[in-house]
Parts: C-alpha cells; sequence; structure tokens
C-alpha cells in the first residue's frame, strides 16, 4: 500500500528527530550502567520474504549471557536499568531507523529471530509477505508476555507450544484483513495498551 509506505517514512524520520535527544539521553545511561557493550543492541531478524536484517534495539541485557531467545521478567540477564526500558517501550526506539530505511513497518508482524521463520508452512507463510512492524495484533495480545511467560513451568516450551501457534494464527488473520484504517487502529490501541479484537 503506497499510503502505508508514505505513512511508515514520513512518522519514521519525524520520530527519529523528536526523539534525537532522548536517543542521546539513553545511550548515555545505558553506556554508564553497563559500560560492557555498546548501548544499542543489534540483531539479525527475518523480514519480508523471509530475508535477515539487522534490528536495532537499546541494550537490555547484560552483555555475555547464556539465556535462550524467549525473555522472562525478573530474569537476571535483564538488568534493572533494562527492566524499566522493557516495561515502557523504550527498548524499541531505534527500531525507526528499521521503518525509515524500508526493513520494518509500524504495524505488522513482529520479526522473528532466525529458525522460527523455518516453522511456518502451507498458508502460514503468508505472513512472510509482510514487512515485520513495531507493533501489531499479535503484539498487543502478547504485550505482557514476558510476565506471562515467568509463570510457566518451563517457559520455552510454551511460547513455542502456545504463544508462536497463536501469534502466527493472529499474524495469518491481520494478512487477510490488512488495511490503513486497521493500521491507524492498532497504533492507537498500542498507545493505549489495550487489546484489540480480532473481528476488528
Amino acid at each position: 500500500m503506497c499510503i502505508k509506505f508514505l505513512f511508515d517514512r514520513t512518522f519514521a524520520f519525524i520520530g527519529i528527530i523528536l526523539f534525537s535527544p532522548l536517543y542521546i539521553l539513553l545511550s548515555l545511561i545505558i553506556f554508564l550502567s553497563m559500560p560492557d557493550g555498546s548501548p544499542i543492541f543489534v540483531q539479525r531478524r527475518v523480514g519480508r520474504q523471509g530475508k535477515t536484517f539487522k534490528m536495532y534495539k537499546f541494550r537490555t541485557m547484560h552483555k555475555h549471557h547464556n539465556g535462550s531467545s524467549v525473555s522472562v521478567k525478573g530474569e537476571s540477564r535483564i538488568t534493572p536499568l533494562g527492566a524499566f526500558l522493557r516495561k515502557w517501550k523504550l527498548d524499541e526506539l531505534p527500531e525507526l531507523w528499521n521503518v525509515w530505511i524500508g526493513d520494518m513497518s509500524f504495524v505488522g508482524p513482529r520479526p522473528d529471530v532466525p529458525g522460527y521463520a523455518d516453522l511456518l508452512e502451507g498458508e502460514n507463510r503468508k505472513i512472510l509477505l509482510l514487512r515485520p512492524g513495531i507493533t501489531g495484533p499479535a503484539s498487543l495480545k502478547y504485550r505482557n508476555e514476558e510476565e506471562l511467560l515467568a509463570n510457566q513451568e518451563n517457559p520455552q516450551k510454551y511460547n513455542d507450544e502456545v504463544i508462536f501457534p497463536d501469534k502466527v494464527r493472529i499474524n495469518l488473520h491481520y494478512y487477510y484483513h490488512q488495511s490503513f484504517a486497521l493500521d491507524i487502529k492498532i497504533i492507537i490501541f498500542t498507545l493505549l495498551g489495550k487489546e484489540l479484537k480480532e473481528n476488528c
């Protein structure tokens, strides 16, 4: 959608300009509190057409850890500052750069780490035709995902067997019902911290 393309580029650029003082401040705070690495965390994620790209976030974990790809609230690898950044989603601000350069959109499926995309089969692979987003309907439903996983005996298993398949189902529904109006609604609901009903 041309209007979505223009919306993403325009507001990503505006966001980068407006938040540039905050970028500098947070980078300095992260560097001083976690001097063992860069303030920016760079990770390979799977994007549109299954191609990988570098996603940028503020670092919220100790540089050297042996954790899994599933994050759980309260785990030791997440620093106190990192927990604060995650709670208010400030760690995702650098993703505006990903939107600006076209790797991501404001709204779409959250990009997974390599490996999970390989689990998509048949019709579910249509999700890979979408540009990944900073937020989306699945992100709204699982906005408290880390807290949910913290209550599970086996967080990795619960993610793989319950959360991931449900996210795939929700994202496929979004694929078939996507529109610019729906994207605006998702952005508004994200800012309000509300869950979006799937029939919207």
